[in-house]
């Protein structure tokens, strides 16, 4: 049998037999009944006593220690309170319960965390209909999601997964993007990060001796522990993860200083609303509706793109340093746009590039966290004990698929499971797996140890909670913050703060969100005030909504617009007011909006998409390998990338973005497009 076996057999047994001894009891007796410690002698079962109460106290299994006047420690007595190892009921109401069903649905092989999800949801409903179950709203679809992105990325997610939980230091190879280096790294994992699309690891680096944030792609070759102690360091008590999560894309790195930026009126609501979290927004002086924008920022560049993406409505003020750099990069893109952009010679694609480069990609529903075997065993446990208890058999092939194992993975679960004990050889339970496929459960009485919700292993409690996170407030006829609220209280504390933190979107469109869920789930139009960057323009639109989608770019309301006779989708952060009507509306049959999640929210590639040439500077090409499709690469190091479009004026945003650092080759129109927008910022530069 092998070692982990053996392991999970010793501590399962021992949790049952403490719980039903419901004693003080003392090392001997453990040795001399729990199943898997009688044939050791003192010394390995003291070694193999004490690595097991500590891998049960990792897991939020605490044994309670009763130490005697005298100090011996043969004489300890251990015991298990029931609180320690069940789970306190959660009172779910009707909606809070739909609300998490769907949740599963929704992210069920979309999400890194989808099997340990689907445990923790089997734990926290224990008694109500199965989460595993819930219809399909179609109130709601995922373009962008949490998944891993590929077998080598979910490999290294999972190890570092596993290291954080344990507290081991890690060491890996990392390019560094900035530098060009790809270096050796050690690194002591304190905490995983989800953000826009990509998970990134927050740990201390023992070569700068400072946190630092690592971007799990730029990861390469196998990430392995870096000794074989049990443990390798503590975690700082201090350690704030929030504080990473909060930083907008100019703040990552050390502050250089602090930026002050014009904002036009017109737009000044859409700055305040998505961005006044990342510094302070005050009225301009001369009384308009302009605003000012103090924002912290690390990165000249990333700054200077934020404020050039939204054209003639921003304006550095100061420093005068950041002023001076932002009209260089201004002036660079007119002599980019001005006249013939001349380009160094091509350098010939090596064979078989684009082959390799898809060879690392792989199904989006690659799993790429495992719940702990420990937590498995104890979600079957107590599915077995309750057809036991009912005298009913249960399909082997459905409960492949509610525990998404396989069928040897099952016969072996359950071979375990039939020699876990509570002592005097009396057994937790029996159960065969007939000829015709269905398990037969032994009607015989059972140890109550398994017949409730056991805790959440740490793993499965950050799912549930990245779960909700994730979702947010877009989730029609849902209950999910008040889900989270309950879940939290039950397991006394917030996971996000243990290991793994989902990051919010792009912009704060919580509360439009919650006004067109409400729309969506009473079939009530709804009205819109939408700014149409593109042209510059407010309108207002009277709109029947079906659904919420979330793309490349943030969540969108899918809708019928009437006046138009068409499927439209609005961006929620574009969206100034948004108000539900009294009149309600009968669906259209023929109307799927979400039917073409898997098209433009997940490529940006909408219908009648043109496709431009844009040039990259050496500087920047290596970023574009990351992101974009390169159509050519060149002698002197930069790249010409193919850029999907539909309108122009979002190619000029993109192009006034790169912060000098990206050109249009064709079409024509395009290039003048983006001399056009640049001559209308150089009077507010200067």
């Amino acid at each position: 049998m092998a070692k982990d076996t053996e392991k999970l057999i010793r501590q399962l047994s021992l949790i049952s037999y403490l719980m039903a001894e419901r004693r003080p009891v003392t090392a001997l007796e453990i040795r001399r009944d729990v199943e898997g410690y009688s044939g050791m002698n003192e010394d390995a079962f003291a070694r193999r006593f004490y690595a097991d109460r500590a891998e049960l106290e990792s897991l939020g299994i605490q044994l309670t220690v009763e130490k005697p006047a005298d100090g011996v420690a043969e004489q300890e007595n251990y015991s298990l309170r029931p609180e320690n190892f069940h789970l306190p009921a959660i009172a779910f109401t009707d909606e809070e319960l739909a609300s998490l069903q769907f949740a599963l649905n929704l992210l069920d092989g979309e999400f890194a965390y989808a099997e340990p999800l689907r445990l923790a949801l089997q734990q926290i409903t224990w008694g109500r209909p199965s989460p595993l179950n819930a219809p399909d709203r179609g109130s709601i679809a995922l373009g962008v999601t949490a998944s891993a992105g590929g077998h080598d990325l979910s490999q290294r997610l999972a190890k570092i997964e596993t290291a954080i939980f344990r507290n081991k230091t890690i060491t890996f190879e990392y390019y560094t993007m900035e530098r060009d280096v790809v270096e050796a790294r050690k690194v002591d994992p304190y905490h995983l990060l989800f953000q826009g699309g990509q998970f990134y690891l927050l740990g201390r680096s023992h070569e700068r001796d400072a946190i630092r944030v690592f971007r799990l792609s730029r990861i390469q070759g196998k990430v392995a522990y870096a000794t074989k102690a049990e443990h390798d360091f503590k975690r700082p008590a201090d350690f704030d993860p929030r504080a990473y999560a909060g930083r907008a894309d100019w703040q990552f790195g050390d502050a250089v200083g602090t930026a002050e930026i014009w904002i036009s009126g017109r737009i000044a609501w859409q700055v305040e609303r998505h961005f006044g979290r990342f510094g302070q927004v005050r009225p301009a002086e001369d009384g308009s509706e302009d605003r000012i924008f103090t924002t912290e920022y690390a990165s000249v560049r990333q700054l200077a793109a934020w404020a050039l993406r939204l054209g003639e409505h921003a304006r550095i003020l100061g420093p005068d340093e950041l002023v001076r750099e932002v009209a260089e990069r201004v002036e660079r893109l007119h002599d980019l746009h001005a006249g013939e952009l001349e380009l160094a010679a091509p350098v010939p694609a090596a064979a078989g590039g684009e082959d390799e480069a898809e060879s690392g990609t792989s199904s989006k529903r690659e799993t790429a966290i495992r719940p702990e075997r420990f937590a498995r065993l104890v979600t079957l446990a107590s599915i077995l004990i309750e057809a036991g208890r009912k005298q009913q058999l249960l399909p082997f092939a459905q409960v492949c698929e509610k525990l998404q194992v396989s069928d040897a993975e099952l016969r072996e679960d359950i071979n375990v499971l039939n020699v876990v004990n509570f002592g005097g050889g009396s057994y937790v339970l029996y159960a065969d797996i007939r000829d015709d496929g269905m398990i037969d459960v032994d009607p015989e009485p059972y140890s109550d140890n398994f017949d409730r919700p056991a805790r959440l292993l740490p793993v499965e409690a950050k799912a549930l909670v990245a779960a909700i996170d994730l979702i947010g407030d877009h989730l029609p006829e849902g209950a999910l913050s008040s889900a989270r609220e309950k879940i939290v209280a039950a397991l006394g504390a917030d996971p996000m703060e243990q290991g793994l933190q989902v990051a919010s979107g792009t912009g704060d469109d919580s509360e439009i969100a919650r006004v067109v869920s409400r729309a969506i789930a009473s079939s009530q139009l709804l009205k819109l005030q939408y700014y149409k960057a593109n042209e510059d323009q407010f309108t207002e639109r009277v709109v029947e909504p079906y659904a919420l989608i979330n793309g490349r770019e943030g969540w969108y309301v899918a809708s019928f617009d009437p006046a138009r006779e068409a499927v439209r989708h609005f961006r929620l952060d574009r969206v100034k007011t948004a108000e539900v009507l009294d009149e309600a509306f009968t669906p259209r049959p023929e109307v799927d909006p979400a039917a073409d999640v898997e098209g433009w929210p997940r490529t940006g590639e909408v219908e009648a998409s043109r496709v431009a040439r844009v040039w990259i500077s050496a500087d920047r090409a290596r970023w574009s390998r990351e992101q974009r499709r390169v159509a050519q690469e060149l002698a002197d190091g930069s790249v010409v990338v193919e850029l999907p479009y539909k309108g122009t004026d979002w190619l000029v945003r993109e192009v006034l973005a790169e912060a000098g650092d990206a050109a249009v080759v064709a079409p024509a129109e395009a290039r003048e497009a983006v001399r056009a927008a640049v001559a209308r910022l150089t009077p507010a530069v200067r």
